[in-house]
């Protein structure tokens, strides 16, 4: 697994789908799975689905699928965005996408 002493990227992706049914929020997390967890200079992935259970005030439940990928630095997170397998991603699930919000942070390593 790759370590850097600098900051690393963290890349969080929120999906709201056209279609809100478990059958596409499933599919979608699994395309996650299968495209976007393959690039060089992942530390960390995960894709899984809204917490519905979780609805305190603060809660935004305006989304159905998350993404969290943190990356080594800032440049593998750009080379993932040029990436065949995250453009094939994008190309096959555009579709399905009501709204996408993207919400990218430096963290210090601990």
């Amino acid at each position: 697994m790759p370590t850097s002493t600098g900051p690393h990227l963290v890349h969080c992706v929120y999906f709201r789908l056209k279609d809100r049914t478990e059958a596409n929020v499933t599919a979608l997390v699994d395309a996650c799975k299968q495209y976007l967890n393959v690039q060089a200079g992942i530390l960390y992935f995960a894709a899984g689905r809204l917490a519905k259970d979780l609805n305190r005030a603060v809660n935004v439940q305006d989304w159905d699928v998350a993404l969290t990928i943190v990356f080594v630095d800032s440049a593998h997170h750009d080379a993932y965005q040029d990436d065949p397998t995250h453009q094939r991603f994008i190309d096959e699930n555009r579709e399905t996408w009501d709204s996408v919000r993207v919400f990218d942070s430096l963290v210090d390593p601990a």
